[in-house]
């Protein structure tokens, strides 16, 4: 017999480092979309993945609370979806350690992220660098979630995390865990550098100018977007015309992404066009869709006791999801347990 899983969505943001333009169209606005579905949708701030790497403690609890504000600014209600810290809720811990004796030593080294972050002194990386895609596994599954929204950069850990659902499954003879789906979709899933189109738009980019952050006022945005590298080819009819320039390329699934519309017709409009002319276009349509989210994570982080008194109520909640499937898991594995 097979089980049948009720659907839910989780995803979660990492609060190293302030967000950024393609946290917002690559995440938040899809979170928020989301959250009119119907399905349960559960949002997390991981921040013991960001200890992954040395943070400075003032500064996460920031960055923790910052990232939050940007969730709700951006229209994830705490109401109606559940939003916490990870930290709060130690059903991830505990979860990520039992899949850390499912997981393989091989899977953690494939892992592409890994390597990037690691580099040539992977030797001196810390432990959580290496495992941390079982922690990722366990975010997803102490929930049983069926899906999550991902980037093209988060696939192959979602692969992972089926992969250990499936060997779970498989060596305690249960469907216990759902294979989780990814939610793949939307012109601007990988919003792109503004200095070079060939890489991510990245909070830990070195050049402030490569990314736009939610932080940024009005006329940093413009600014920015001004200062953008382009070519000096005018703008094609269609996406095909764009295949060999990246930074091109970005701008216009930007523009299409915070206008709603398809890269197609954004281009259809603007086709013959340089960007003297589209960057102005561009620049109005971005402080439109973020001034007005800039401005309410400013009124949240005013009153950081409040965020604390959010994260706090979405971390219970939570729990009361987590815990019985962690217990069930503990179960299944032959560990004892008299909590009641």
């Amino acid at each position: 017999m097979t089980t049948t899983h009720t659907p839910r969505i989780f995803s979660g943001i990492q609060p190293s480092g302030g967000l950024t333009l393609g946290n917002y169209l690559g995440a938040l606005k899809r979170f928020v979309s989301l959250q009119e579905t119907g399905i349960e949708t559960i949002y997390c701030v991981v921040d013991l993945h960001a200890i992954t790497v040395w943070q400075e403690p003032e500064t996460l609890r920031h960055q923790t609370r910052e990232a939050a504000a940007a969730f709700m600014a951006a229209g994830v209600d705490p109401a109606r979806s559940i939003l916490f810290n990870q930290s709060q809720v130690s059903a991830h811990a505990e979860m990520a350690w039992l899949f850390n004796t499912v997981a393989r030593v091989g899977w953690m080294y494939r892992m592409t992220q890994f390597k990037d972050k690691a580099g040539k002194n992977s030797e001196n990386a810390s432990l959580g660098l290496l495992a941390y895609p079982a922690l990722m596994a366990a975010d997803i599954l102490t929930y049983h979630a069926t899906a999550v929204p991902v980037g093209d950069d988060q696939k192959q850990h979602l692969e992972l995390t089926r992969d250990i659902a499936a060997k779970f499954n498989h060596d305690y003879g249960s469907d216990f865990f759902p294979i989780t789906e990814p939610l793949i979709e939307g012109v601007a899933t990988r919003v792109m550098s503004l200095r070079d189109g060939s890489k991510k738009m990245s909070k830990s980019d070195p050049s402030d100018a490569s990314r736009i952050n939610l932080t940024d006022d009005a006329d940093a945005i413009a600014q920015k977007i001004r200062k953008a590298r382009t070519d000096a080819e005018p703008l094609p009819g269609n996406m095909d015309g764009l295949k060999d320039r990246p930074e091109a390329r970005n701008l216009v699934n930007i523009y299409a992404a915070l206008s709603d519309e398809t890269p197609d017709q954004v281009l259809a409009r603007f086709e013959g066009q340089g960007f003297g002319a589209f960057k102005p276009a561009l620049a109005e349509v971005a402080v439109a869709a973020l001034s007005p989210i800039t401005t309410r994570m400013n009124q949240f982080m005013a009153d950081p006791a409040e965020i604390d008194r959010i994260l706090g109520d979405g971390a219970n909640r939570a729990d009361a999801i987590a815990t019985p499937i962690l217990d069930a898991t503990k179960s299944i594995m032959g560990l004892i347990s008299s909590r009641r």
